[in-house]
């Protein structure tokens, strides 16, 4: 698809002077951080400088004390505690965070993964029913539980306590629990971080909880040693990674190197990575998460959540050689489904513009519809929701493109659907099967109302353009390095190049889908090769070879057999007409 280059805004002015030398960087690294919106010095080193000591401690959050103190009291009156997490990497992280803590109390608490096929999200009354019969008498949520009125009135009813943590936008009417941490509902400019993961509010509840219990218990919890848990959710779950995100994903890639976690140790051996090697955010997003995802999406996300408590390794790589079995079923089903959802798109479009797509399909897994919603939308740039039969009912997840509010959009559809949940980019919703058509034609009209009928097309935003000296330079390479880690919120920096030529252009890779450019600077006469993934179908060698382009690209240090090398990646091709 062809995308719109845009540069990131660069105003007039320029960072004062001495800055550079006070921060100890180069002119280059200082401008990055200038077009970034850091506008301050103070700003730009507390940036590239993360550290644990600047997290905003536990006691100054609402609703963290309030909601730790109840369960302290709860739990030293001897309640049963149950902790209710979610079927994804955020909610298994967050409860085994949840259980790590109070088993170092000496508590042993119960907990409730729902599954995805016969449960669904969230909180439902029946779970809740046996709980209370198995004598659970205290009932904290990670990672949901926010929208879940009628299944927290109903735990109320049977006498248990309810905290409930969770991330996600409350609804008009709140659960009746007894206390609610939720960043999203603090008072405007009182709340640290309003995009906390659902593991990230469990983080600090948590620490808050370890305090107040460490007087009587006479123990207490490291709780560094849950942020390779918290770096593992907030990652999977796609949060920005700004201010106390930055400073948790930052420390916990040092702790998910350090791999003092069995299950953490045995995933990267699954993910071929050496067990004692530092990984980046998108490793972590792309290779980890994945394969924890998986068990919940095709099987039962309690096998993730033994993974990572488990502290036998030999146990551990059992487990984790599962759950690449079950990676590895969950992308040929994906790839199955997104064939047919893409040509149902195809086929949609065939008959005139659609703003929005809507596509169903009777058999495809309810567990892996949510991938394939992201890739129709990285294929057509419209906002998608990718329907499934699920128990009588539709079920869906929609994911969105950056101009269109998919939770803003869907609540204009509220009266089609049986009830919806998410972000601003991606959601879930259920209906009921005679309503299909309803729902398509409303959410439609929801998108075109918001953007028009004309086609989107994409933005790829630039950071500045570069000619292949600077490229090419492994000090500035690794410089880039201290704007790790990047994510939502802070992407890797994609750069435009001065005009090239290429000088030759082949196929790499077993499958043949990729490929790679030698590429020569047309001013300066510098070469360097530069990688494009899944670039092959759009650009069959060797139909560059010879002429002039421009790439977008990032770039990262290659080392082999010792010796270091700029890594040039593409991600997108400009071919200069004569």
């Amino acid at each position: 698809m062809v995308k719109k280059w845009v540069f990131r805004d660069c105003t007039a002015d320029s960072p004062p002077e001495g800055w550079g030398e006070a921060l100890c960087i180069s002119p280059a690294l200082l401008a990055i951080l200038w077009r970034r919106g850091l506008a301050t010095a103070a700003g730009m080193d507390e940036f590239l400088r993360p550290s644990l000591s600047r997290l905003t401690a536990p006691p100054l959050w609402p609703q963290i004390p309030q909601a730790a103190r109840m369960l302290k009291n709860a739990l030293l009156k001897g309640a049963k505690p149950v902790v209710w997490g979610d079927y994804d990497v955020d909610g298994v992280t967050a409860t085994v965070l949840c259980l790590d803590v109070l088993d170092a109390h000496g508590i042993h608490a119960r907990h409730h993964l729902p599954d995805r096929s016969t449960e669904g999200y969230g909180l439902n009354i029946p779970a809740i029913e046996a709980l209370a019969e198995e004598g659970c008498d205290l009932l904290l949520t990670v990672d949901c539980g926010i929208s879940d009125v009628a299944a927290v009135a109903r735990a109320r009813e049977l006498g248990m306590t309810v905290v409930v943590s969770d991330h996600h936008l409350p609804p008009e009417e709140l659960p009746p629990a007894d206390a609610i941490c939720d960043p999203r509902m603090g008072p405007p400019g009182e709340v640290p971080c309003t995009d906390l993961a659902g593991v990230g509010v469990a983080f600090f509840l948590m620490a808050a909880l370890n305090a107040e219990l460490a007087p009587h218990t006479k123990t207490r919890y490291e709780m560094d040693r849950a942020l390779d848990l918290v770096a593992l959710g907030t990652l999977a779950d796609l949060m920005p990674l700004r201010g106390e995100n930055r400073i948790l994903v930052h420390a916990g890639l040092k702790h998910i190197a350090r791999a003092l976690r069995p299950g953490i140790a045995a995933l990267k051996e699954i993910c071929e990575q050496d067990i004692a090697a530092a990984m980046t955010s998108g490793q972590v997003s792309f290779r980890m998460a994945p394969r924890i995802n998986a068990a919940g999406r095709m099987e039962q996300a309690e096998t993730g959540l033994r993974l990572l408590r488990e502290r036998d390794y030999t146990e551990a790589l059992h487990l984790a050689r599962h759950l690449d079995e079950l990676n590895q079923a969950r992308r040929t089903e994906e790839d199955r489904i997104f064939i047919e959802a893409r040509e149902q798109a195809e086929a949609l479009l065939a008959h005139g513009p659609q703003p929005a797509l809507v596509l169903y399909g009777e058999n495809w897994h309810p567990g892996v519809i949510g991938i394939v919603a992201s890739r129709i939308v990285e294929a057509f740039y419209r906002p998608t929701v990718i329907l499934c039969s699920d128990h009588g009912s539709l079920k869906g997840s929609a994911r969105s493109v950056h101009e269109f509010d998919l939770h803003a959009g869907l609540t204009q559809t509220a009266d089609c659907l049986m009830g919806f949940g998410g972000h601003r980019s991606a959601a879930g919703l259920r209906l009921a099967p005679e309503r299909l058509e309803e729902f398509r034609a409303a959410f439609t009209q929801a998108v075109e109302k918001e953007l028009g009928s004309a086609t989107l097309t994409p933005q790829l935003t630039l950071e500045c353009e570069i000619d292949l000296a600077q490229a090419s330079s492994l000090r500035f390479i690794k410089e880039l390095d201290l704007l790790q880690p990047f994510g939502m919120g802070n992407a890797e920096p994609v750069f435009a190049s001065t005009p090239l030529t290429v000088i030759k252009h082949t196929f790499i890779g077993r499958d043949g889908k990729h490929i790679l450019l030698h590429v020569r600077d047309r001013k300066s006469g510098i070469s360097m090769r530069a990688k494009g993934w899944r670039l092959a179908k759009d650009y069959p060698p060797p139909c560059l070879q010879g002429r002039d382009i421009r790439l977008a690209f990032t770039l990262s240090l290659d080392t082999f057999n010792g010796v270091e090398s700029a890594d040039m990646e593409i991600k997108d091709i400009q071919i200069i007409d004569d």
